[in-house]
């Protein structure tokens, strides 16, 4: 038959587990909310840079429109420096076409100047958009890959639950709600060793008549003095050079 003891040490096993199952199944799509938020970033910033670039080539088509509109207008201005008919017109003509060379000369600068300033931003979309294509791909897998550890968590979480409820029925009803009481106490802690006389939980030592007490307790829940946890005791190992590990509790002088 199985010990108190050691059932409420089982219980802590499992609990332990539900625990850590709990966390993991909290933790992924965290996990995966935290990778969507970076990529989100990175989709924003692809985005200024997308815009940048835009804006850039519609100043280039802007001035391309201006520099076609100045060069009909020297077209025209042309045609009427040959029917000038007078020494003041042929001047004036020519001034306006000079003025209309001014402006295409400095639309043509500013195409270079912005085709210069485009290249580094076509190179930065180009190699965003690789980037986020390849992000979206990861995150994608780990989207996949936190799905199916969330359902296994979540099976093997049911099969612990009803593990614990198997063992749980087995302790006195006294000793399961005292059990649960530490266990919330102490943070998932409720059993300490006590193997050299002291409480591995608070690191108090017993009194040596409640420390043998407990090495005859034959598998009955004894709680810690001091901080009240359920203690165990492992008798210590001596190891003999020839022969092995031997108990202390079997060895003879």
């Amino acid at each position: 038959m199985t010990s108190e003891i050691d059932l409420v040490i089982r219980l802590q096993d499992i609990d332990q587990r539900i625990a850590e199952l709990q966390k993991e199944i909290a933790t992924l799509p965290k996990r995966v909310a935290s990778i969507e938020k970076a990529l989100e970033q990175h989709q924003r910033r692809l985005e200024v840079d997308r815009a940048a670039l835009a804006a850039n080539l519609r100043e280039r088509k802007k001035c391309e429109g201006e520099i076609q509109l100045q060069e009909q207008k020297i077209s025209k201005l042309r045609d009427q420096l040959l029917i000038a008919k007078t020494n003041d017109q042929y001047k004036a003509f020519q001034s306006e076409i000079t003025f209309c060379e001014v402006q295409t000369k400095k639309y043509e600068d500013r195409i270079l100047e912005l085709m210069s300033e485009s290249e580094p931003f076509d190179k930065a979309v180009k190699a965003a958009e690789e980037r986020l294509k390849a992000e979206k791909a990861s995150v994608d897998r780990e989207k996949k890959n936190a799905e199916l550890r969330t359902a296994e968590d979540k099976k093997q979480l049911a099969k612990v639950t009803a593990e614990h409820e198997s063992v749980a029925a087995g302790v006195k009803p006294q000793v399961l709600k005292e059990y649960k009481r530490i266990l919330k106490k102490h943070s998932g802690a409720a059993i300490a060793d006590a193997t050299d006389g002291r409480c591995d939980g608070c690191n108090m030592m017993l009194r040596p008549q409640f420390y043998q007490e407990l090495k005859l307790s034959n598998g009955q829940v004894i709680h810690c003095e001091s901080c009240g946890r359920i203690l165990t005791y492992n008798p210590p190992v001596v190891v003999d050079e020839q022969d092995g590990p031997i108990s202390s509790a079997s060895s003879t002088v």
